[in-house]
């Protein structure tokens, strides 16, 4: 079952966090608003990818990000998620989530980032 949160408790913003590798540990801490089962399909709705995207995992994420009812704002959190990061030249790590064929809207660079940056960057996703 997929987590969304509220993430400013008031409704204007809707954040489902995809964590994928150590970078979860600094977007799990950043994690504010109260946890909803599914947000008001009208709403608006980010999705935060954060860690190493794997070969094995990409098909559930692509999946995942398809498979939502409305087009997310999607950020890429960390190094890992935007470019591979330091596990580039490896045979198992996507080089990028935009690799998967979805847009990245948002990237926040980092290895890892601070938790501050997300919260940052989701402000900038509910004003814009």
């Amino acid at each position: 079952m997929l987590c969304f949160r509220d993430w400013f408790g008031d409704a204007s913003l809707y954040v489902l966090d995809v964590p994928l590798a150590c970078c979860a540990l600094e977007s799990q801490t950043a994690a504010e608003g109260r946890p909803v089962a599914q947000p008001p399909a009208d709403e608006k709705l980010a999705v935060v990818l954060s860690g190493t995207l794997t070969r094995a995992v990409a098909p559930a994420v692509k999946e995942l990000l398809h498979g939502l009812p409305t087009r997310p704002v999607v950020l890429a959190f960390g190094a890992c998620t935007a470019t591979g990061g330091p596990y580039w030249d490896s045979y198992a790590a996507v080089h990028g989530a935009a690799e998967l064929g979805v847009a990245v809207d948002h990237y926040i660079a980092g290895c890892p980032p601070p938790p501050g940056a997300l919260t940052r960057a989701l402000e900038e996703v509910r004003r814009g």
